[in-house]
């Protein structure tokens, strides 16, 4: 009886200390939860490097180069695939496209790795309002503003999909061929408010989250995407009164340049015939249109960044600001994206943490889209997932002169380049049998002159083929803990944009268009 008695304590002793022990653990949980940093990721769509942050005295950008003086600006930063779909699917994963398997467009991401921990879902995991407002997935732009696009449902709690007057009044924009938009230069100078535009709708709707969050003390990650400056660039007609349209630059290039080129790379810039040898006045006034729309986005990042202060919410919130890829603006003779060269491949990343030790300062270090995932879960000290491959970049926030790798790499179809503090390469073909392009952006940073063949440079040339063919490697490796992977996954398939107003028939041919 005696010992039956001693068990029974004994029993109630070690409940009660487990009890506690278990809610200590909860509540400690709880306490580090609180404490966690927040998360505001803003992504632009179709944004080059043509900032005042990044140098370019032209362009009106105050409100983002007050964020890079907050944080840190990376000078090197470069996407892996120059095309939105993508990007934006290694982007989310930490992944590569030969690892992805996504290289079109309106590619669902499940289809192909089903099994993948997103970054907002990785953040849901930990306890994070994970909220998606805009652009974050693909979108076809404009056609698919106002819908979830090719969204992946799994990475967010909650989606705002904002339809502003730019939708609405999309008959009035300007364009290279009737009614094309996305895929073609458009643009038009809109009247009404900022707040009226779908990325201010979209500004306005993160802000009213912020304020949730801070009424609530709720950790978030918060991914605002917006739309612009890609086509058709719309922005009211205030910002585009910020630029002389007569004393914007076009870049002149002399055809002779195309011979020294491989074919593929030829190819890439001359894909899209419409936009070829345009007029100076007719370039000047799109490429006006390009400023206007991206110190239009400025602003909207200058309201959300101001709310993030008033609710003192930017003493715990993680800020990145980035772009899907790069934007052609003349250069090559080319516009738009889809190309192997530094304007196509580079793009704008600037992050700014509460104690960042390297406030205002810049580095030239190579680093890349996919390295988001990995320095986010490092900054908010949350595992990750064992797929993401992405190398985390607080080493450089920490120390501005290190490296965390050699160079950055991007594919475009059958080509791959490297990009290194100095140089490009570029190779077409599996093994370079359809070409390779050199470039020293010491004497070159248009890179206009191809060094491949030049004798002086056949020491770096084979320096750096045997580094791009380990980075193609070494990207090409099946990462652990992917899951399922599937090949061959198709698009879906794309119906044509319609434009509110016009009147269709059943085989969608425009028998009216809205004036």
């Amino acid at each position: 009886m005696y010992r039956k008695i001693v068990n029974i304590k004994l029993f109630i002793i070690f409940f009660l200390l487990f009890s506690c022990s278990s809610d200590e653990k909860k509540d400690k949980q709880i306490s580090q939860l609180n404490e966690k940093l927040n998360v505001l990721f803003i992504i632009v769509d179709d944004l080059n490097c043509d900032l005042g942050a990044y140098g370019n005295s032209t362009v009106n950008t105050p409100n983002i180069d007050k964020l890079a003086s907050r944080g840190v600006l990376f000078e090197n930063a470069h996407t892996q695939y120059p095309w939105c779909g993508p990007s934006r699917a290694s982007l989310m994963t930490g992944m590569y496209t030969n690892q992805t398997k996504i290289t079109n467009n309106n590619m669902n991401l499940r289809n192909s790795i089903p099994d993948v921990i997103t970054m907002g879902q990785r953040f849901r995991q930990k306890g994070y309002q994970s909220v998606r407002i805009g652009k974050i997935f693909h979108y076809d732009v404009p056609s698919a503003i106002g819908t979830s696009g090719n969204d992946d449902i799994y990475s967010w709690d909650q989606t705002v999909n904002p339809y502003g007057r730019d939708k609405i009044e999309e008959y009035k924009v300007n364009t290279l061929t009737k009614r094309k938009y996305g895929g073609t230069l458009s643009w038009l100078s809109a009247e009404g408010k900022d707040n009226e535009q779908t990325d201010g709708i979209a500004t306005t709707e993160a802000i009213k989250k912020l304020d949730d969050f801070a009424d609530s003390q709720t950790p978030f990650f918060l991914a605002l995407g917006f739309f612009r400056p890609h086509t058709p660039f719309v922005a009211p007609k205030k910002y585009y009164d910020l630029y002389d349209q007569q004393k914007i630059e076009i870049p002149e290039i002399s055809s002779d340049y195309l011979s020294t080129l491989p074919e593929p790379a030829v190819k890439s810039i001359r894909s899209q015939k419409s936009q070829l040898n345009l007029e100076k006045e007719l370039a000047q006034e799109i490429k006006e249109a390009y400023y206007a729309t991206i110190s239009f986005v400025d602003a909207q990042v200058g309201r959300i960044l101001d709310q993030l202060e008033k609710n003192g919410l930017e003493k715990n919130t993680i800020v990145v600001f980035t772009s899907d890829h790069g934007f052609h603006l003349g250069e090559h003779s080319h516009w738009q994206k889809q190309t192997l060269f530094e304007n196509s491949t580079r793009i704008p990343l600037i992050i700014s943490a509460p104690n960042t030790l390297n406030k205002g300062k810049k580095t030239r270090s190579p680093v890349e889209l996919i390295d988001i995932y990995a320095t986010l879960m490092d900054l908010t000290e949350i595992k990750a997932p064992k797929h993401v491959v992405g190398t985390s970049l607080k080493p450089i926030m920490n120390n501005i002169n290190t490296s965390v790798r050699k160079s950055s790499l991007t594919r475009w179809r059958n080509g791959y380049s490297i990009k290194t503090k100095r140089y490009r390469l570029t190779q077409w073909g599996s093994n370079g049998e359809l070409g390779y392009e050199l470039y020293d952006h010491k004497n070159d940073k248009n890179e206009l002159v191809n060094l491949a063949n030049n004798q002086d440079y056949s020491k770096v040339m084979d320096s750096l083929k045997l580094e791009i063919d380990q980075r193609i490697a070494n990207a090409s490796v099946i990462p652990e803990g992917i899951g399922r992977q599937f090949e061959n996954i198709k698009p879906m398939h794309k119906e044509k944009n319609i434009t509110f107003g016009d009147i269709h028939e059943l085989d969608g041919e425009i028998i009216y268009f809205k004036n």
